[in-house]
């Protein structure tokens, strides 16, 4: 039983849903980069019950600052590009269970696996009650929130250390004082080890195992869900990655479109890991087409700058101003 699962944002769609939400009232795209690079520290230094992604509790605050809807986020992935080859090659997996695991809130997320062809049952993303928050919120606790927001403005990003000590004190001490504070307690993003648990859920639920699991990511939120896949003998396959995921794959791909993951999944229903590699180091010696089919074998390989550059260049072509996020 052949079991393969997705990231959504990067391997299926292009945006990153938290960023373009942000994006819709005025500088929000600015207070989004600067609160994503400040969940790339915290996920980095291993702050006791954060996982990477947990950036969509963190924006919560300002999505009801700014009286965001159903409506705005499910406009936006009905507006979303799809990655190239996506929808074709789902469509080609007919012997397959195909899943997706998104950090993404449900209402984008279900909106997204629909329009490439994976079935609701088979998703675990963020739940996001967003009318909620918004009856919850009181006026005096919207304006801390406008505060913050005009002072994340003023800080460069590259400022890490300044830009942390202020973030701390207003997400763990000031907003759990609000009445916007439960969003943090309530959103649990599907990120990072939240990730790796619904993959083995799912593997269990359909009675397989992780050494005959397939997992596609590209960022920091898919580093445990790969890992745990890598770990077992299953495939772990980095696409168009960053440095925060790339370590943790079996193999990396950057292409324009994702259709190229064919040719490793075909191997490993030919013959499993053993025949992947033979494909994939073939393939890596005879280099790309291009912005297409640049594979590499990642497993055991302590030296990643090659294979990273060719990956940032390629999520770039892909993620446009998304590429440029942990």
């Amino acid at each position: 039983m052949n079991l393969i699962f997705f990231d959504m944002e990067g391997p299926l769609s292009v945006q990153d849903n938290a960023y373009e939400l942000m994006k819709l009232f005025p500088d929000g795209g600015k207070v989004f980069e600067v609160i994503s690079r400040y969940d790339d520290l915290l996920a980095l230094e291993g702050r006791e019950g954060y996982e990477p992604g947990d950036t969509l509790a963190l924006i919560v605050p300002f999505l009801v600052c700014h009286s965001l809807s159903l409506r705005d986020i499910e406009g936006l992935a009905d507006r979303a590009f799809i990655v190239d080859g996506a929808r074709e090659l789902i469509n080609s997996l007919k012997d397959w269970h195909v899943f997706c695991i998104s950090t993404s809130y449900e209402q984008y997320a279900s909106r997204i696996v629909r329009r490439v062809g994976i079935a609701q049952e088979n998703v675990a993303c963020t739940r996001f009650d967003v009318k909620r928050y918004q009856s919850l919120a009181k006026e005096g606790d919207l304006a801390i929130v406008r505060d913050i927001e005009r002072e994340i403005l003023t800080i460069k990003l590259g400022d890490d250390e300044s830009m942390k000590k202020r973030l701390d004190h207003f997400f763990w001490v000031e907003l759990p004082r609000t009445s916007l504070g439960l969003a943090l307690e309530e959103v649990k993003p599907m990120g990072g080890r939240r990730k790796a648990g619904a993959l083995q859920r799912f593997v269990q639920a359909y009675g397989g195992s992780l050494e005959r699991t397939v997992a596609v990511g590209d960022s920091i939120t898919d580093a445990s869900m790969l890992e745990a896949v890598n770990n077992a003998g299953g495939l772990a396959i980095a696409f168009n990655a960053n440095e925060y995921c790339l370590p943790y794959a079996t193999i990396g791909l950057a292409s324009t479109n994702i259709g190229d993951l064919r040719t490793a999944l075909d191997a490993w229903e030919q013959g499993g890991r053993e025949t992947v590699e033979t494909i994939i180091r073939e393939k890596e010696k005879g280099g790309g087409k291009g912005d297409r089919e640049n594979f590499h074998w990642l497993e055991g390989r302590s030296d990643l700058k090659e294979p990273l550059e060719i990956h940032k260049r390629t999520r770039r072509i892909v993620r446009q101003e998304a590429g440029k996020l942990g």
